[in-house]
């Protein structure tokens, strides 16, 4: 081929090559710009009705209420978990994330209408201040809060750390009044809180999971196994009606039981964005044994640690199926200084399953009675699967999440925790009136024992019932 011809058919070829680049650049130019005028679209729409709702609505609205609520129901409208908040409802969020704020030390309760202390906190402002088990706190700084709800009165006891505050109550034996003055200070919200049963069982209850949870149960750990010696037993770490909180806890509370392996795994839309958290050797129960109690409020960062050492075979799992919320919620801060809580993951148990809208199943279920002026009320136990809009499960096996979130405040009523006792101390016994169920491993088995009155009529169902009895019970 002469030299004229090939620089001719190199200079035709590499054209068209140059033509069919450019012409797919367009293409995808064009397929962003109608992706882009179809949002803009939408935006024109939300400025059209945004100016009618303006100029038209019956009352002058508060434009940045109205731009709060549009951008908080496009959140919510993705699934439960995912929302606006704005700037204080931020700030409120990471004072409770931080487990610290400026405060006086007080546990409070509302009756008829005013704040009651259960107990002023050991070392606290209030505390110093004389503040009294009992007391009733009428006003604040002078303004009455007969009407306020708790939560309202407890954000105005919250303040700056060395602002002043006066406490107006009533107590009894008094008959007037008593001015308190308190000086806020650095409360720390007491995340893990820990006891003996007994001389031989360590009993820790994690009720949230903040940044005080991993250094609170550590010290729990030592405080008890320091009291308790060689007579340990074993732990109980009681998880009821915890709610979650960090993830970093979740894992961290996990890696405190044990030496190896995944705790849990995270995974994003894209499969780059898959994450997997491990344990370190070092196990602070030396390998003592432990029960987890869970129930239908256990949710989140519960169940990542409820999963972890389920799977790992740590830990027995006792109580009922858990809330089942399998999704990782990561908070964007922004501009305006509000922030978004958004859905950026599902989180997975070491064993790879997911517990979104199935919850954890316990390894021993033990159903917790309701009090009698509960039987009669008809209690609807809510789980995730339950909730309008969420993330569909993955796997095999139907939804099904929720069960009972009653704890009683009185422990010698607390079956659940009892049998954790007794499992741990190698005592339980079989129980008359009771449904007992087990799940260990794949194997389930039920046993039903039922009080039989003396009669002769029934020697058959004597026997039948004397014959359970001699059958070891596995739960009770």
């Amino acid at each position: 081929m002469k030299k004229t011809e090939h620089s001719f058919w190199t200079f035709t070829i590499l054209g068209i090559f140059i033509g069919v680049s450019i012409s797919s650049i367009f293409n995808y130019r064009d397929i962003a710009r109608a992706a882009n005028t179809s949002i803009y679209q939408h935006l024109d729409l939300f400025g059209d009705v945004l100016e009618r709702v303006r100029s038209d609505y019956v009352e002058k609205p508060v434009d940045e209420k109205l731009i709060e609520t549009a951008i908080n129901g496009m959140l919510t409208s993705l699934d439960p978990h995912s929302s606006y908040m704005n700037a204080k409802s931020f700030s409120d969020m990471q004072t409770t994330t931080k487990g610290e704020f400026g405060g006086l030390g007080i546990e409070v309760t509302m009756e008829k209408g005013v704040v009651k202390v259960v107990t002023p906190i050991e070392d606290t402002p209030a505390y110093k201040a004389g503040v009294q088990p009992g007391d009733l706190i009428t006003h604040l700084d002078g303004e009455s809060i007969v009407g306020l709800t708790l939560n309202d009165a407890v954000k105005k006891m919250r303040g700056p750390i060395n602002s002043p505050i006066k406490l107006t109550i009533k107590r009894k034996g008094k008959d007037e009044p008593i001015d308190i003055k308190v000086i806020r200070d650095v409360i720390r919200i007491k995340a893990v809180k820990y006891n003996a049963e007994g001389d031989d069982i360590a009993y820790l209850r994690i009720t949230s999971f903040n940044e005080q949870t991993y250094p609170g149960l550590e010290k729990g750990i030592k405080t008890l196994n320091e009291k308790l010696g060689d007579k340990i037993k074993g732990y109980v770490i009681d998880l009821r009606n915890n709610p979650g909180g960090l993830l970093d806890q979740a894992i961290l509370v996990s890696d405190a039981f044990l030496d190896k392996g995944a705790i849990v795994m995270t995974r994003g839309r894209n499969v780059q964005e898959t994450q997997r958290s491990n344990a370190k050797v070092g196990d602070l129960t030396n390998h003592k044994k432990i029960v987890v109690l869970v129930n239908g409020a256990s949710a989140s960062a519960s169940e990542i640690v409820a999963g972890a050492l389920q799977d790992h075979k740590r830990a027995t799992i006792v109580g009922t199926r858990t809330f089942g919320k399998g999704s990782v919620q990561t908070i964007i801060p922004l501009s305006s200084k509000g922030a978004i809580r958004l859905t950026t993951a599902r989180y997975y148990t070491p064993s790879g399953k997911s517990i979104q809208a199935k919850g954890i199943i316990p390894d021993i279920k033990v159903i917790q009675p309701l009090p009698d002026e509960l039987k009669d009320k008809k209690i609807k136990f809510r789980g995730e699967a339950s909730l309008r809009g969420h993330l569909k499960s993955e796997g095999d096996g139907k939804e099904e999440s929720g069960s009972s979130g009653f704890v009683p405040r009185d422990k010698s009523k607390d079956v659940q925790l009892k049998y954790a006792l007794d499992f741990l101390r190698g005592t339980l016994k079989p129980k008359k009136k009771e449904e007992m169920e087990t799940k260990a491993g794949e194997k389930a088995t039920k046993v039903k024992a039922e009080k039989v009155k003396a009669d002769p009529k029934k020697d058959e169902v004597k026997a039948k019932t004397e014959e359970k009895k001699k059958e070891p019970a596995k739960a009770e």
